[in-house]
């Protein structure tokens, strides 16, 4: 069966696994029940937090590419119950994860960080910044959305949204694993161009806590935040992908989708890959990069 434009980018959106088992040299900064965190570098902190069971690994080309000198300090995040950290947060997961980041920022007595986020990491910054809005240098939105349920049907209102989160949430649940498992799978063939990261991959999907992924997945989903992205102080980039999603329509009208979302966001700039896939720092890295260095410059 033909997957709609909606549950395709669902599962785009959230990134329902993460392949790189790069090797860290950084040490470990601190301990949270939410997150841990690896540091690399000197200079002007830069958050940087990974999508939905994913490694901190992730962003292990983006950390060589900024913060192997004096002028960027990376502060890389893996989330509790992604990618073999242990499952930590009891009760809402999204909530508790954004204020230990913003306990963090201040407890580390960062002035102003840049943050960049991925997928679900993308929707928590993007939280971040509505929430704790002075906290918030600059912020950086790799492939999300700010109202998932609403790519099809901009009208669809809160509850609405919710009715249908909380009946994702039983059919996950009720999935046995060789089910999951397949329909991780088929996600990552959509979300990833390499075999060998698709392989590797699955690799990570199995090493993240099941309930934690359905929570977080299900938290986003059920959320709105074309209004609130309204509070957000911190001049914001959105870097967005359409390929995979050619199918449905042309470039515009991805433009068109990802621009009325962030439309109550002042000054927002948003641009899309046109060789990438969801994880465009695997895909394309030389076009991510380009569009951070011209956008911190």
């Amino acid at each position: 069966m033909k997957r709609s434009l909606l549950n395709t980018l669902a599962a785009f959106a959230t990134g329902l696994v993460l392949a790189s088992p790069l090797t860290h040299t950084a040490s470990a900064a601190t301990a949270h029940s939410a997150f841990k965190v690896e540091v690399t570098g000197k200079g002007t902190p830069v958050v940087l937090i990974p999508g939905l069971s994913s490694s901190g690994a992730v962003w292990d080309g983006t950390v060589a590419r900024y913060c192997g000198g004096e002028k960027y300090q990376c502060h890389v995040l893996t989330l509790a119950g992604f990618a073999g950290v242990p499952a930590a947060v009891q009760g809402p997961f999204l909530p508790a994860v954004e204020q230990q980041i913003s306990d963090y920022i201040t407890a580390n007595k960062f002035d102003h960080p840049i943050v960049i986020g991925h997928s679900l990491g993308g929707f928590l910054g993007m939280k971040l910044a509505i929430d704790h809005p002075d906290q918030v240098g600059r912020l950086i939105i790799v492939d999300t959305l700010p109202a998932l349920m609403a790519v099809q049907m901009p009208s669809m209102t809160q509850a609405q949204m919710k009715e249908i989160a909380a009946g994702m949430r039983e059919r996950m649940q009720s999935q046995d694993e060789e089910t999951m498992r397949a329909n991780t799978l088929a996600t990552l063939r959509t979300m990833i161009t390499k075999q060998e990261d698709i392989d590797r991959a699955m690799d990570w999907s199995k090493q993240s806590d099941r309930a934690t992924v359905i929570n977080a997945m299900t938290e986003m989903s059920a959320e709105d935040l074309r209004g609130e992205v309204s509070r957000i102080k911190a001049p914001t980039l959105v870097l967005g992908s359409w390929i995979a999603y050619r199918q449905f329509g042309a470039k515009p009208m991805f433009e068109q989708m990802y621009q009325a979302q962030y439309r109550q966001l002042p000054g927002v700039k948003v641009e899309l890959a046109d060789n990438a896939r969801h994880f465009i720092m695997y895909d394309d890295p030389a076009w991510l990069y380009d569009r951070i260095d011209h956008f911190l410059d």
